[in-house]
């Protein structure tokens, strides 16, 4: 049963007792394949997505699949795909995990940008950035949520009759990566080789940026017609994620405005610190760009060949037998300077995986086209995953691992982690804060420029009181996240659950005064609900970084 009913074969059978009734394929890949559905108790048409049984042999992933579709059942959004059950079922002797959804009558957003390359040669700059901005809507809910999609491309965004997008697929990614020990190797991350941030070629721990990200990569794709990078090999695309700068989108499309170049340049920063802080933030871009321009048909530059970024990465790293790898062109660097702890010793245990520079807060780069350190090449190894939707060549999710051994044999690189000790602050239980605190107003003085507190980004006690519980270990909790949130609700938050906090000002205008910028223990991190750890913040002062 190596296709698990992408030929069908499950058409007409019944699930959860008889509730579900399958139907049409609407489509399979290497790792699923969803059915139109027919719901008898609430008589009604679903899709049902069935995740392959080799997936379903082992219980670690099938826990893990169920908490993460309780996760995105919770995300209730216009612009996202509604969850309404899953389950698991016994077929054939093997068990086969599911997913209800809601159907949606229309079709992938790479169909839709087929047809646009088709008319114009891409989709038109406005239409490309209204659907971004949608897209980027229903990431804010599920980022606020502290949920990562991790797989955000054409084939995971459908359109409807009526024109709204729709994003879907929340969690599957998460679930795949962390959940089955025949598919966690070392390094190993899932998600669309065309569509990775570096983070993940890396196999580097993912925050919300990595979405935004993908996000600019699908952006790039719908205002020029072709992907930034492309590779006769997902290893060699990765590859480019990590190592290659894309061009600017108007070298393809004479029709874009120097806005959506740097629109997309910050989106494509190799250092996450670089890119938009949050989904709200380059939504609200997004829509400032769209609203400034004026309506142009897309002038697609004649005779540019398709970009065959990493060309060469595939034999260096795998040479024939019996030869040596070449070795690589010219000095390697490494992609980020190594991360000081700006915490201080951390406590006994598991390292966090640091790999970018730990920035106050974010900061604005002076110029969107700066240009990012160049990162290492490194080791990938890769396995067929399912199909993704439309909008570019090889466009298939694959299962990547980033090898750091293989790294080191290949380029003799050795890249080492220096941990200083960092600024401090008082503990504090929630309270007020200790002499290294900040609190709103806690800036002794007001210098030009400074920024008032957004009271409004608040967090709610039942975060901390209720927080979620661990993945991978139920007699632990997650950490909740609390960056960018304002720190009056943060210490509620914190004096409701009985937590300890140690406070550090950091100056910073561009979230205001009282903004959480930064915390340690990261968000998601595990922790024991009996023994938590004083939790330390960075918090802005308004007040503009000095020099």
């Amino acid at each position: 049963m190596s296709q698990d009913g992408a030929d069908g074969r499950y058409a007409g059978r019944a699930l959860a007792g008889g509730r579900y009734q399958l139907r049409d394929l609407l489509g399979a890949g290497g790792m699923a394949s969803v059915h139109l559905a027919y719901d008898s108790v609430l008589d009604r048409q679903v899709a049902i997505k069935t995740l392959h049984t080799e997936l379903g042999r082992e219980q670690a992933f099938r826990e893990r699949f169920r908490r993460e579709a309780q996760s995105v059942a919770k995300l209730t959004h216009t612009n996202i795909v509604s969850v309404f059950d899953t389950g698991e079922e016994d077929l054939d002797g093997s068990t086969m995990p599911y997913i209800v959804m809601e159907y949606v009558e229309g079709r992938p957003l790479g169909s839709v940008l087929d047809a646009d390359v088709a008319q114009h040669g891409a989709m038109p700059a406005d239409k490309a950035l209204k659907i971004t901005a949608d897209v980027l809507a229903a990431l804010e809910i599920s980022h606020e949520m502290g949920l990562v999609h991790r797989d955000i491309k054409p084939g995971n965004v459908m359109m409807t009759k009526r024109g709204v997008v729709k994003v879907m697929d929340f969690g599957i990614a998460r679930a795949m990566q962390s959940g089955v020990t025949s598919m966690t190797q070392t390094g190993m991350v899932v998600g669309t080789p065309q569509y990775l941030s570096p983070e993940q070629a890396l196999g580097r721990g993912v925050d919300a940026r990595s979405d935004l990200y993908s996000v600019g990569i699908m952006l790039f794709q719908l205002v020029t017609g072709r992907l930034p990078f492309d590779a006769d090999s997902p290893l060699a695309i990765a590859y480019a994620h990590v190592q290659e700068q894309p061009v600017a989108p108007s070298s393809v499309n004479r029709a874009l405005p120097p806005a959506v170049d740097a629109l997309i340049a910050r989106a494509l920063k190799k250092n996450p610190n670089e890119r938009f802080p949050t989904a709200e933030s380059m939504r609200d871009e997004c829509l400032r760009v769209a609203a400034s321009l004026q309506t142009a048909a897309p002038s697609i530059v004649p005779g540019i060949p398709p970009t065959q970024s990493g060309s060469g990465v595939g034999s260096a790293v795998f040479p024939p037998v019996d030869q040596t790898a070449p070795a690589p062109p010219g000095p390697v660097q490494t992609p980020y300077h190594p991360t000081p702890n700006p915490y201080g010793t951390p406590a006994p245990g598991p390292a966090p995986a640091y790999g970018y520079p730990q920035q106050s807060g974010y900061q604005t780069p002076a110029g969107y086209g700066a240009q990012a350190p160049t990162p290492p090449p490194y080791d990938l190894t890769t396995r067929t995953s399912p199909s993704g939707g439309g909008g570019g060549r090889g466009n298939r999710p694959v299962v990547i691992g980033s090898v750091a051994v293989s790294l080191i044999a290949v380029v003799g690189l050795v890249v080492a982690l220096v941990l200083n000790n960092g600024g401090g602050g008082d503990d504090d239980k929630g309270g007020g804060s200790g002499k290294g605190g900040a609190t709103t107003s806690a800036s002794a003085s007001q210098a030009s420029g400074y920024r008032g507190p957004d009271t409004s980004k608040t967090v709610e006690k039942t975060v901390c009181t209720e927080p979620q519980e661990s993945y991978d270990d139920p007699d632990k909790i997650q950490v909740p996240a609390f960056k960018f949130k304002y720190i009056r609700s943060v210490k509620e938050c914190f004096q409701a659950a009985g937590w300890r906090m140690k406070l550090t000002s950091v100056d910073e205008n561009t979230f205001g005064d009282g903004t959480v910028m930064d915390q340690f223990p990261a968000a998601g991190t595990d922790v024991d609900p009996k023994n938590v750890p004083t939790i330390e913040l960075k918090v802005s002062t308004g007040n503009p970084a000095s020099g």
